[in-house]
């Protein structure tokens, strides 16, 4: 298989390679959207899929207080690696929402902001966060204009807690909106939704990091196809997907791979 290819995220000075994995299953089981349910795997089983997964070439992990236990799982198996091996890692992770009793909660505002960061440092055992994205309910206008969570991001960034800043967001407006001061965007595309991709564009040609997430419609979507169609969309850097089984991320980074040569 030819080495997964990485390109610049924008103009935050990160590399990130063409497929990023998203932790959601390694911490959480309830209220998902997949075709079928699944067993959180064991403590073993998620170190054998992370360390597989960066033996692939894939260097972006893409967390959230939203993913259930994911962060502290994450930080337990970041902590035992030697050095070399966490420096290879691009690490996100998100504030707004957490999920909490089964359900989600969503707070948003500068006090909500710094101290869901400070929880996600301390679960993750690190000291920044190379990304760092609000996690919207879908009233990205709202998050933007009415509270201060942009402005206490900002600060998050100027004080080294985050390298780069910007929004995971639902609609085409409130990515619009984020242009102004994101250094990056999560956005939904796939074969069944290109509603983003004027303002992918736009995030482009602004400098702006753009990762993708849903690209397989949870699952729905048979893979190569959905793979082949994000990644020859020249405004993505990353796609971002989720799963447990180790051997579809060696398929689909191989899909990846042929796809895209930089």
């Amino acid at each position: 298989m030819n080495p997964l290819p990485r390109r610049p995220l924008g103009k935050t000075g990160i590399i990130v390679s063409a497929i990023g994995f998203g932790s959601f299953k390694i911490g959480r089981n309830q209220g998902i959207k997949y075709p079928s349910g699944y067993e959180l795997p064991t403590d073993q089983e998620c170190e054998r899929l992370l360390n597989g997964i960066l033996d692939l070439g894939i260097n972006l992990i893409d967390t959230a207080p939203a993913y259930g236990i994911a962060e502290q799982r994450l930080g337990q198996l970041l902590s035992q690696f030697p050095s070399k091996r966490r420096d290879e890692i691009v690490l996100s992770s998100k504030v707004g929402e957490r999920f909490v009793d089964g359900k989600s909660i969503y707070k948003f505002g500068a006090d909500a902001v710094r101290k869901s960061v400070e929880e996600s440092l301390r679960r993750l055992q690190t000291d920044h966060l190379d990304l760092l994205m609000i996690h919207s309910n879908g009233d990205d206008l709202h998050i933007l204009n009415e509270t201060d969570t942009v402005a206490a991001m900002q600060e998050l960034k100027q004080a080294g807690k985050a390298t780069a800043i910007g929004l995971s967001g639902k609609t085409v407006d409130g990515a619009r909106a984020a242009l102004d001061w994101a250094d990056v965007l999560m956005v939904e595309f796939n074969l069944q939704d290109t509603t983003h991709l004027s303002v992918m564009r736009e995030a482009q040609e602004s400098g702006i990091g753009v990762l993708v997430k849903k690209g397989l419609a949870a699952g729905h979507l048979d893979p190569a196809e959905a793979i082949q169609f994000v990644l020859l969309e020249q405004s993505v850097d990353s796609l971002v997907l989720g799963g447990l089984n180790f051997d579809h991320f060696t398929s689909n980074s191989r899909i990846a791979s042929e796809v895209r040569t930089t």
